[in-house]
Formats: C-alpha cells, sequence, structure tokens
C-alpha cells in the first residue's frame, strides 16, 4: 500500500474520535501505522498551568518517576518547550533542529533521553489560540536498538504538518485551557528558573549556569558570549564552588530539586526556601 493509501485510510480511523477521550490514543496510533515508531509521547501545555500528559507509550517502571520530574519543572530545560515559548516555533521538527550544541553531553539529555531509552525524536509544534501561551507537543521517538528517523520518514512527517495542525485544533481548544487555570504555575515556574542561584552568583556566572542547564556545551557557550573557552570554564568553576557542586549533574539535580520543593512560590533564588 502507498504512503497515499495509508494515508487516507488511517485518517478516516482518526476522525470520528475528535473530541472524545480516545484520541490521543487514535492519534498515535495513526503516526504509528504510517511510519515506524517505538513511542508517541502528547503532552499539552496550558499557559498557565503545569504540563498535562496526554498520552504517553513509553515503557512503564522507572520512567515513572522520569516523567513526574519532567512535569514538575524539568520541562523549562526541554528543546521543544523552549522552541515553543522563547523562539516562537511551531510546526514540525526533528531534535537536531532545535537542540543547542553539545546537547547529547548534557544532563539534561542524559536524564530525559537516555534513560527512557530514546535515541532519536522528532515531533510538532501546534499552536491553541491567539496568545501562542497554549501549545501541542507531539513527540515521536525510536528506542536505542531502532535505526533513527530517516529522511524520507521525516519528510512524510512535515508534509502532513498541516493536516495534523488541523486535527489537533478541533480536539484541543485554548478557551477550555484558560476556564481552568486558577494560578499562572508555569510563568511562576520560568521566574523560578530565571532567578535560579542569583542569591549567590554574580550576573556572568548566573549566565554561565542558565546556558549549562538549557543544553550548551563550554564551546558552545564560548561564541554565544564572545570570552574564551578558558574562561568560561573559569566562571563555571567558581560558580559551581559557590553552589557547592562539582559536576553538571549535580547542577541539574539541585536545580529540578529546588523547584520541586518549594510550595507557593512568590519570587526570588528558589534556593533560598530550598536551602533552608
Amino acid at each position: 500500500m502507498s504512503f497515499l493509501s495509508q494515508f487516507s485510510a488511517q485518517t478516516a480511523i482518526l476522525l470520528p474520535s475528535i473530541r472524545t477521550d480516545t484520541f490521543p490514543k487514535m492519534l498515535a496510533g495513526f503516526f504509528k501505522e504510517l511510519v515506524p515508531l517505538d513511542n508517541v509521547v502528547i503532552i499539552t501545555y496550558p499557559s498557565k498551568k503545569l504540563p498535562q500528559i496526554e498520552h504517553n507509550d513509553l515503557p512503564a517502571g522507572p520512567q515513572a518517576s522520569t516523567i513526574d520530574r519532567f512535569i514538575k519543572g524539568a520541562f523549562l530545560l526541554d528543546p521543544y518547550y523552549l522552541s515553543a515559548t522563547k523562539r516562537n516555533k511551531r510546526g514540525f521538527y526533528h531534535l537536531n533542529e532545535l537542540a543547542p550544541n553539545g546537547f547529547q553531553q548534557s544532563e539534561y539529555y542524559r536524564t530525559y533521553y537516555k534513560s527512557s531509552g530514546l535515541a532519536d525524536e522528532c515531533g510538532y509544534l501546534i499552536q491553541l489560540g491567539d496568545s501562542g501561551k497554549n501549545f501541542v507537543n507531539i513527540s515521536l521517538g525510536r528506542i536505542n536498538l531502532s535505526e533513527p528517523f530517516s529522511s524520507e520518514h521525516l519528510h512524510s512527517f512535515a508534509e502532513i504538518a498541516p493536516l495534523v495542525d488541523a486535527l489537533v485544533k478541533y480536539h484541543w481548544h485554548a478557551e477550555e485551557f484558560e476556564l481552568t487555570a486558577q494560578n499562572d504555575l508555569r510563568g511562576k515556574l520560568e521566574a523560578a528558573l530565571e532567578c535560579f542561584g542569583k542569591s549567590v552568583l554574580t550576573e556572568r556566572e548566573s549566565q554561565m549556569v542558565q546556558m549549562i542547564l538549557h543544553g550548551y556545551s563550554t564551546k558552545a557557550i564560548s561564541p554565544r558570549l564572545n570570552i574564551s573557552v578558558e574562561t568560561v570554564k573559569l566562571h563555571r568553576k567558581n560558580a559551581y564552588a559557590k553552589l557547592d557542586i562539582s559536576t553538571q549533574g549535580e547542577l541539574f539535580h539541585l536545580f529540578i530539586d529546588s523547584l520541586m520543593s518549594i510550595e507557593n512560590y512568590e519570587g526570588g533564588d528558589p534556593l533560598i526556601p530550598y536551602q533552608t
């Protein structure tokens, strides 16, 4: 069966599920029938709430705690989330198009990609409403034992992006997200990330820590800040000493733990209530 025939058949199966509870699962099956996939994760991002996992077929087990930490704060460092919120990206993208140089050496990659077995990822960013704050991320993944997505597969996903965009917008309405929002939880977490460590770090050291958390390698930071690699290392060393850590992994977990431990955040460095 040709791709077009398969696409038409699967679309016909998917359409009746729109605006029903089965739509996320049916949408995941739609993608799997078109291109060989190992997992599909569908995440909705209401403007003022924490992410909602609408569908997740990653293997059960230790990944459960990983997903929990993702929802409660680690999503702030996800390349797809950052691309949607900071760069206003919409459409279909391979991970390599969005992730910074050195991302595969970052602690975020080791924690949220390697631990779940993901070896390759692509996905959609779909805006809901006009504000740009509500959006959906559909992650399509291959595990370690699979081959990476071929250029043909990526092209097929990109070709059907307009239809995927329309289907998602018919199912999820931005107005529903806004009506259920009580507090701006997402905004508070973003503010906490921006303020992380500033109570003890200089402005340059804080800038360095932010870039490391976002997945930039030492070599990638150097040209972006227009300073030498040795200067980057010096600022990193000083920042780590002030935070009483010695590795990127410890920095990452300090950040996540500080976010997950605070309640009723009202601003400032999240390390202060965490250490107290």
